[in-house]
């Protein structure tokens, strides 16, 4: 038996082309053009369908979290200023303009916040009462146009701090 040549005839046992003239062997499949690239559209695709959202709630979550270290500031700073006034008026004056200066740091609205103050006992300004100052935050969803009507709000965070009036002022 001699060595078979690229040029020799096929032996009659092997297989030969198929019906349209191609081999009819796995290896010999030629991959569809129209498929080509749809790998990167379906990968950008589903990156973009998944990434969005995850980055919305990424900065919604920062927001509360700036939201939470704006109310508790303001409620200590306020607190704190509040007690240091002659008069309970000049007191809580002093004490809003503190929340909205701390609010205002952390980059919210004044018109989102909302300040209560209690004293116990009732004098405020007597010697050993506690005053607590409460704020209250509402946090609107960031990137949402007319949110203020439409009410769609991230959360409302609260936050209180106590102070003693001093006896020696």
């Amino acid at each position: 038996m001699r060595p078979s040549s690229p040029d020799a005839p096929a032996s009659p046992d092997a297989p030969g082309p198929g019906p349209g003239g191609e081999a009819a062997t796995a290896d010999s499949r030629v991959p569809d053009d129209a498929q080509r690239g749809s790998a990167v559209v379906e990968f950008t695709f589903l990156s973009a369908l998944l990434m969005v959202p995850l980055v919305y709630f990424i900065i919604t979550m920062g927001q509360l979290q700036g939201g939470s270290f704006a109310v508790v500031g303001a409620a200590d700073q306020a607190a704190k200023v509040f007690v240091a006034q002659t008069d309970a008026a000049a007191g809580r004056a002093a004490a809003e303009q503190a929340v909205l200066l701390a609010l205002a740091d952390h980059g919210h609205a004044a018109s989102n916040a909302r300040v209560e103050t209690s004293c116990a006992p009732a004098d405020c300004m007597a010697a050993g009462s506690a005053v607590t100052v409460t704020v209250h935050l509402t946090v609107p969803l960031p990137f949402v146009p007319f949110s203020e009507t439409l009410n769609l709000n991230a959360g409302q965070l609260d936050a209180s701090a106590t102070q003693l009036v001093g006896r020696f002022r």
